[in-house]
């Protein structure tokens, strides 16, 4: 069962599951760049990896991006 999560404009959190309706969008950028610094950016293997209906969270998501930029 999906969740109706409006990317667009609803309050994004750590514990927001990421769903099959997701977006690259300003509000997701914000949140990224909130959580991961200044230096956040998408890219394509990373938008990829967020879509690949593996269950996870915006946190989630955060910190693998965290993880990535160290490398």
């Amino acid at each position: 069962m999906s969740i109706h999560f409006d990317w667009h404009s609803d309050k994004i959190t750590a514990d927001t599951p990421v769903t099959t309706n997701y977006k690259n969008t300003q509000n997701v950028r914000r949140f990224l760049t909130e959580i991961c610094g200044a230096g956040f950016t998408f890219n394509r293997p990373f938008m990829a990896w967020i879509k690949d209906e593996t269950p996870k969270t915006m946190g989630e998501v955060a910190s693998e991006w965290l993880l990535q930029a160290k490398k």
